[in-house]
């Protein structure tokens, strides 16, 4: 496993061993004790989602109980966006985007003080995440995908929402 720091250094991109032969590809997407040395998991939950072409999913985090994450894409591609919004941080309001597609073996970790969202440039994608503490949706928090503040370069200009995030607040106001 190759991992590779971002601009924001807890933020990390993972490069997974693989091996192919005639009856396809094989991959350890976890190994607590390997993963462990870099500081991810421990995981209690895992969830995955399926979108289609268009679909954007965020930026999500939770106020209490703030979820690490480690994002793995089994079908199609994605663009992964992570925002760092822990007070204090000297990347606070910065954010890093990453390509995560199926064919290519890489996971990204999205550590906990985070706030996450991807889009489906050409889909449908099935994405897979674990997460460092259980979802809370009475402690859930979000930004505005298209925040003035973060002007993210998302490659979708009029994604499909849902209605909780096309009214999530621009990120000064959390």
């Amino acid at each position: 496993m190759n991992v590779i720091p971002t601009d924001i250094p807890d933020v990390l991109v993972l490069e997974l061993e693989h091996f192919d032969d005639h009856r396809g590809r094989f991959i350890r997407h976890w190994d607590e004790d390997r993963w462990a040395k870099f500081g991810i998991g421990p995981f209690i939950q895992d969830n995955v989602s399926h979108s289609e072409s268009g679909v954007l999913r965020g930026l999500h985090f939770q106020t209490k109980h703030p979820q690490g994450k480690l994002v793995s894409v089994m079908a199609g591609q994605i663009y992964d966006v992570v925002v760092d919004i822990r007070p204090g941080s000297r990347t606070h309001g910065q954010w890093v985007g990453v390509e995560l597609r199926a064919d290519v073996p890489r996971q990204l970790w999205v550590p906990p003080g985070f706030a996450h969202g991807f889009c489906v440039p050409d889909g449908p994608a099935t994405v897979h995440y674990r997460c460092t503490a259980p979802y809370d949706p009475d402690h859930q928090g979000g930004i505005r995908w298209d925040c003035p503040e973060l002007a993210i370069r998302w490659p979708l200009s009029a994604p499909v929402l849902s209605d909780r995030d096309r009214h999530w607040p621009g990120l000064s106001r959390h």
